[in-house]
């Protein structure tokens, strides 16, 4: 069976992908983690997506399509991770592609996603696949 692309929907899908968002997301409850996604996908219109190979998920990506004034209409990936023992496969790339032909069938303009500095084979990842270094992204924690 060849790895496969495939939007997590039930509760059971996204539990599957807990284990590998874990990695990207440390601070993440597993009790909580079905009821984030779910409200994640009734507010802001997010999909949970993996590669899953032999039935196991090797890697996922959260998304959003949306729009603004700067941007118009974009695809706006919060969440992209390939579990750290599958890594080198070639699982994100397929990921990847996945995601830039979405893009592209819901007729969005661009193509958005932040990254923390300290992720260097990220960086290398998405300059490689053709994404450019635009903006600074900053924050504060409101308490």
């Amino acid at each position: 069976m060849m790895p496969e692309v495939k939007i997590m929907q039930s509760d059971e899908e996204i539990m599957l992908t807990f284990h590998t968002v874990k990695q990207l997301r440390p601070h993440l409850n597993q009790t909580e983690y079905v009821t984030k996604i779910r409200r994640l996908m009734e507010r802001h219109d997010y999909t949970l997506i993996a590669v899953v190979d032999e039935h196991e998920v090797m890697a996922v990506a959260g998304y959003r399509l949306t729009e603004s004034l700067a941007w118009d209409q974009y695809l706006y990936v919060d969440d992209l991770i390939t579990n750290e023992s599958s890594r080198k496969n070639g699982y994100a790339q397929l990921l990847w592609n996945w995601l830039i032909e979405e893009a592209s069938k819901k007729g969005c303009k661009q193509f958005h996603l932040d990254s923390g500095v300290n992720r260097f084979d990220a960086h290398r990842f998405y300059l490689k696949n053709g994404l450019d270094i635009t903006c600074h992204h900053f924050q504060k924690n409101i308490e």
